[in-house]
């Protein structure tokens, strides 16, 4: 070989790797996202487009340099779990899930494609990451509340209801997150009232037990993130509860206020999902979910819907009123 083409061939054996890097920055991204919700779920969806466009205004856009792939879990198990090795199998760069059961199915097929969470209750206590600021392993993401809200939602109950004495409180035994009651637990001797936390995925028998402990009068009702499954997902079901009793009910996101529910207080779900874009984002670019801290949420929202205010004969007080971000008449 003559020295004149050996160095021809040196030279463009130099570039090999520059050109591979350059084609594996250019090539298209894959994002899966596995949502809990049934694909009719208007919130579910907008939460989604929110992330999609989010990313867009970073530069990523779809049929050019990112590809999307969404499972929608509808509140069954075994359809969540098929969707989430199909999603693995895909081998995405990385993989948006909401809730916490919906990111165990997907650490039990994958500890090296990353996932970023969100609306996700105690990541920590449910063995999801390490600890807050760094969460090691592929995993990171947005808490879906933080637990001093409790105290909050009691406060605001009350405030609507003065007589109020007695608050049943709905939450999962078996979801991460016991900190929300003994949030409200810790408040309840300061506003003179007595709770107590309830367990069931029977709205029927959600209903007997709250009907036995509220007594028909005095009572009111607050409904934790991470509720039972079959009432959150159906969400009908626990506010069709809360207006045959009658009870004054305070729901931890506005979804239940949309469809009849009196008053939430909670996190701006598409908050998190814009947030969660943010940090798809920089995996992307070459970041570590392992570096990257698990947030709380930044924004909230106090809900009213003024017609479920009048059947149940309660003012809204002006106090109220005046900080509602939304009335719905």
């Amino acid at each position: 070989m003559k020295r004149r083409d050996f160095i021809t061939l040196l030279g463009s054996a130099a570039a090999w790797p520059i050109a591979a890097g350059a084609q594996q920055r250019d090539r298209a991204r894959r994002v899966g996202v596995l949502s809990q919700f049934p694909e009719s779920d208007a919130d579910a969806r907008a939460n989604i487009a929110v992330f999609r466009q989010e990313l867009q205004h970073s530069g990523w856009i779809e049929g050019r340099n990112i590809h999307f792939d969404v499972r929608w879990g509808a509140g069954d198990p075994e359809r969540r779990r098929r969707y989430a090795a199909e999603l693995v199998a895909l081998a995405p760069d990385v993989i948006l899930a909401s809730s916490a059961v919906n990111v165990e199915m997907l650490q039990e097929r994958t500890r090296t494609i990353p996932i970023v969470f969100v609306s996700t209750i105690d990541p920590v206590g449910g063995g999801l990451v390490a600890n807050l600021a760094r969460p090691g392993g592929n995993t990171t993401g947005f808490l879906g509340i933080e637990y001093s809200i409790g105290g909050k939602w009691l406060e605001v109950l009350k405030q609507l209801t003065s007589g109020l004495r007695r608050v049943a409180v709905l939450r999962a035994p078996t979801i991460p997150g016991s900190g929300q009651f003994g949030a409200i637990q810790t408040a309840a001797p300061a506003f003179g009232v007595e709770v107590r936390p309830f367990f069931s995925s029977h709205a029927d028998e959600i209903e007997r037990a709250i009907t036995e402990f509220t007594g028909g009068s005095n009572g009111g009702l607050i409904v934790t993130a991470g509720g039972v499954q079959p009432i959150y997902v159906a969400n009908e079901s626990v506010v069709a509860i809360a207006a045959r009793l009658r009870l004054p009910a305070l729901y931890f996101e506005r979804r239940f206020v949309d469809i009849g529910g009196l008053i939430s207080y909670g996190p701006v779900r598409n908050d998190q999902y814009r947030q969660a874009a943010g940090y798809v984002d920089r995996i992307l670019k070459g970041e570590k979910p392992a570096d990257l801290p698990v947030q709380a949420p930044t924004k909230y929202e106090l809900v009213i819907n003024l017609k479920t205010a009048k059947a149940l004969g309660i003012d809204i007080p002006a106090t109220i009123y005046a900080r509602a971000d939304e009335v719905i008449e």
